[in-house]
């Protein structure tokens, strides 16, 4: 309603504004040759506006009669160009559906709709590499490298070819390349940094990891870890040949994950080995209150060399409350009373986890016990018969292998923060050490308390000489 209002008005002011030129007093005389004209000076301005109009009409239909050709010319170009788009569209579909031959032919197609467009050429290597025409995807990707744009992408793909041929000093090149052209490229961070770790390049892992750029919690969650690992991993090699070394690294590591087990363990040892014995055990303390993890415990009661198993029990009575608040601190407090041959003790530990689905360790040291305590043969045998098939404990475990000490890599893939303390699902393999990680079989006769203490359960926990 307003805007016919709007229009009435309009076309109101309009024709009065017209009436108003055309009523205009006097008289225009136009001389022309000998052609004479004195039309009023209102028409003779209607006339003129007229014919301003009509002009303006004759040239824009005769500019479009001359535009003509250039307009259809672009038209053309333009259906060609949304025919490349949408066969560049339907063939990274038909890859990702994992038809490579439809999507090859379209990349084909594209490429001639879309000369100038490498992403057309791009996805016609990516097709050619998945068919197994390497030498055409090989050719299509160098092609592409000569381009700034298009070069990293370039990169990865021949990347992702040397890696299916099997060429891995040629992937790697092509992984340093890229990261020269751009340093925070993550396949190709990746790719050399799995190299520096394989290699045991330690110092050179950590400057990489140290020169990531983390932006979200979670990325910089990721970083401490891995710079954690790297760091453990740094001190472990040097544990056997520079202790104050490896004590730098294992606290940093722990400065970054406080509750590592791994590397904790390594600074005790040290610690212990310095005659610091309070300082390895304040911090297995803390580490315990955070993990609960049976090899501190046990490194706890052995933090002081030369020590008696009795000395040893009482130092882990100390640490582990009564009853055991868990099945970890069970077998810890066990083992300690069974050394000492403390079997009622050992016997009270086992309590709450001995009569229902006991796991392997739990029925290994039952066996023990009840060989060690009352002598009995056939209830001893009854438990490692148990052992068999009772469930598995947690032991270090990666990609199918289990090892009793922590491993930076996975020994089957190479991956950096592979081994978990968790129950194996399935084993294909174990690394062991000198002594394997479960409690031993029970012996015939019990033997006497060493005057030296003995290595204790589990291949990790040993402290090593200096």
């Amino acid at each position: 309603m307003i805007r016919l209002a709007y229009w009435l008005i309009g076309s109101l002011l309009v024709t009065a504004a017209i009436a108003w030129l055309i009523g205009l007093p006097g008289t225009l005389t136009i001389e022309f040759l000998d052609f004479r004209m004195q039309p009023r000076l209102g028409v003779a301005a209607f006339l003129a506006v007229a014919a301003v109009v009509l002009i303006i009409l004759i040239w824009g239909i005769l500019k479009r009669i001359i535009a003509a050709p250039y307009y259809i010319a672009r038209h053309a170009r333009e259906r060609r160009k949304d025919a490349g788009y949408m066969a560049l569209s339907d063939g990274f579909i038909a890859l990702s559906a994992g038809d490579a031959n439809r999507a090859r032919q379209l990349a084909r197609e594209a490429r001639g709709n879309l000369p100038r467009n490498a992403a057309a050429q791009l996805l016609e290597a990516r097709a050619d590499l998945v068919l197994g025409d390497m030498h055409s995807a090989r050719e299509h990707y160098r092609a592409l490298i000569t381009n700034r744009k298009t070069a990293l992408a370039a990169l990865s793909g021949l990347y992702d070819q040397a890696r299916q041929q099997g060429r891995l000093d040629a992937a790697l090149t092509f992984a340093q390349k890229a990261i020269d052209i751009s340093p925070q490229a993550p396949w190709a961070r990746e790719a050399v940094f799995d190299d520096l770790t394989r290699n045991g390049r330690w110092d050179d892992a950590y400057r990489m990891i140290a020169d990531e750029q983390a932006v979200s919690r979670e990325e910089k969650m990721r970083k401490r870890r891995r710079q954690a690992v790297v760091e453990t991993a740094r001190a472990q090699l040097a544990e056997g040949r520079d202790s104050h070394a490896a004590l730098e690294h294992a606290l940093a590591a722990l400065k970054l994950q406080p509750d590592f087990v791994p590397a904790a363990l390594i600074a005790a040892r040290i610690y212990s080995n310095r005659g610091e014995a309070r300082r390895a055990m304040s911090l297995l303390r803390r580490v315990w209150r955070a993990t609960s993890h049976p090899d501190v415990a046990t490194l706890f009661a052995n933090s002081v060399p030369g020590v008696s198993a009795l000395d040893r029990l009482k130092r882990v009575t100390e640490l582990i409350d009564s009853p055991p608040p868990n099945k970890a601190s069970a077998l810890v407090l066990a083992r300690a009373s069974i050394d000492a041959f403390d079997w009622v003790a050992a016997r009270q530990a086992l309590a709450g986890y001995s009569s229902a689905n006991p796991s392997q360790a739990v029925c290994l040291l039952m066996a023990e016990i009840e060989d060690g305590q009352s002598g009995d043969k056939g209830k001893a045998r009854d438990w490692l018969n148990r052992a068999v098939r009772a469930p598995r404990d947690p032991v270090w475990t990666a990609d199918g292998i289990t090892a009793e000490e922590w491993e930076p890599l996975s020994p089957v893939t190479g991956k950096l923060d592979a081994f978990e303390w968790r129950v194996p699902t399935s084993a294909v393999a174990t690394r062991t050490g000198a002594t394997p990680a479960l409690p031993q079989s029970a012996p015939s006769e019990p033997a006497p308390a060493p005057a030296e203490p003995e290595r204790p359960q589990g291949g990790p926990l040993a402290l090593p000489e200096t």
